[in-house]
């Protein structure tokens, strides 16, 4: 029985150089939405929703119903827009089920002692090996840590969506120098998503453009093993991991990962106003 064939449609976000994508059903025109992105700019302190709005207007100009609003991961290079989409659209949101791990350290590391730690602020945490529906598309959830503890690959018919784990192969792998990262992990994941049948495509969150190239945020898994920076080789576990952690020890953080993790443990939420009804980001200082 050949593998159903979903649309999908990214759309690049400049400033973060993140891909959000809307995944379609054409047979019923049902929809997921993977990692929209809420605007922030650092400088002036604030949030607008210009990307978020331009993926709702393709919805509506495409005429679709939204099933699913999915996160691969809590980010850490932009806000998450899924709460708003959320409310917006009325679609539950969903995330791997590790996210409690991600919030419990990210909690620490923000003196939260009240937040709720427990995933709540989605309506559905995934495990490995859980399954969904967008109409008639079946997805299936893939536990993929290593990038962080809660990552996870969403297999959509014969489309996979794997988010910071493998970038275009011209960029190779992704870092695992965050907090609660582990290149051992990652590179475990990276050999299960490439156990996949070779044609299926491979669509990842981010593009960094080596060169200047055009945006491009789709593979195989074929094209990976035969082509990526990091991997065409075929290294073994070990040699992997000594080249990644000698790689991310060269590499400065995100510039909004403090920033955003405390928007991200919370669904694409920012705290909440203090006395005065304004909102503030906390940055700890010697975490990183």
């Amino acid at each position: 029985m050949k593998t159903a064939k979903p649309d999908v449609v990214g759309y690049y976000h400049e400033p973060t150089f993140s891909v959000a994508y809307l995944v379609i059903d054409p047979a019923t025109r049902q929809a997921a939405i993977i990692d929209p992105v809420l605007d922030y700019d650092e400088k002036a302190g604030r949030v607008s929703t210009d990307f978020a709005d331009m993926l709702l207007a393709e919805v509506e100009k495409r005429g679709l119903t939204v099933a699913w609003i999915l996160d691969t991961h809590p980010h850490a290079d932009h806000f998450s827009a899924a709460a708003y989409m959320r409310e917006k659209l009325g679609a539950p949101t969903a995330i791997g089920a590790h996210v409690i791990d991600v919030q419990k350290l990210w909690k620490d590391f923000y003196n939260l002692p009240d937040f709720p730690a427990d995933g709540s602020q989605w309506d559905r945490l995934f495990a490995e090996g859980d399954t969904f529906q967008i109409g008639e598309l079946a997805g299936r959830v893939l536990f993929s840590p290593g990038h962080t503890l809660a990552s996870i690959t969403y297999v959509i018919g014969e489309a996979a969506f794997v988010h910071d784990t493998l970038f275009q192969p011209d960029f190779g792998t992704a870092r695992a120098d965050f907090p609660g990262g582990d290149a051992a992990e990652l590179y475990r994941s990276i050999q299960a998503i490439l156990s996949l049948p070779g044609d299926t495509r491979l669509f990842t969150g981010h593009d960094y453009r080596p060169g200047g190239r055009p945006v491009a945020f789709e593979s195989t898994v074929d094209e990976q093993k035969r082509e990526n920076i990091h991997l065409k080789d075929d290294p073994d576990e070990a040699t992997y991991v000594k080249r990644r952690n000698e790689r991310d020890g060269t590499l400065p953080m995100p510039k909004l990962i403090l920033h955003a993790l405390q928007v991200n443990i919370r669904g694409g939420r920012l705290p909440d106003p203090e006395d005065n009804g304004r909102v503030y980001l906390k940055i700890p200082i010697g975490v990183l």
